[in-house]
């Protein structure tokens, strides 16, 4: 039992795993505030560009006869409905996330620049070889371990 808790606790103590658990955390918090920014910065202008519209109240009841005022009210009620305004805001929220994660790893990567592979050429016919091959699988020439 106690290798059993010792492998655990190098598989827990790793860097990739310790990296991950930090990733999670982050991710949640800048999930809170893009969900905050759009709740509360952009969908209002949103609406009042729309004539005042609040996405998060639209929906679909689906019980027939009853027509509550709001969506909050549905809801107290226990009315079954089909919250697609909360949808928008989710969809919003998503295409804000991958816009913003967009950003950063376009920084980053200008930050470290690929790394061009060198491509191991044939010397005859100079189309491109396996660094492992001895013959050139275009012109079929031998090529051994030559460099081209």
């Amino acid at each position: 039992m106690k290798k059993f808790f010792g492998e655990f606790k190098e598989f827990a103590m790793r860097g990739n795993v310790l990296d991950m658990a930090v990733g999670v955390v982050l991710g949640a918090a800048f999930g809170k505030i893009v969900s905050s920014l759009v709740t509360n910065v952009i969908m209002p202008p949103l609406g009042v560009v729309l004539g005042g519209m609040d996405f998060s109240n639209f929906f679909i009841c689906l019980q027939s006869g009853v027509h509550p005022a709001s969506l909050g009210e549905a809801q107290a009620q226990g009315i079954p409905v089909i919250a697609y305004g909360m949808f928008l805001n989710t969809v919003i929220e998503f295409l804000i996330i991958a816009f913003a994660v967009f950003l950063v790893i376009r920084q980053i990567n200008r930050f470290f620049p690929k790394q061009e592979k060198v491509v191991r050429l044939c010397p005859y016919c100079k189309q491109p070889v396996a660094d492992d091959a001895v013959r050139c699988p275009h012109c079929t020439s031998e090529i051994g371990n030559q460099r081209g």
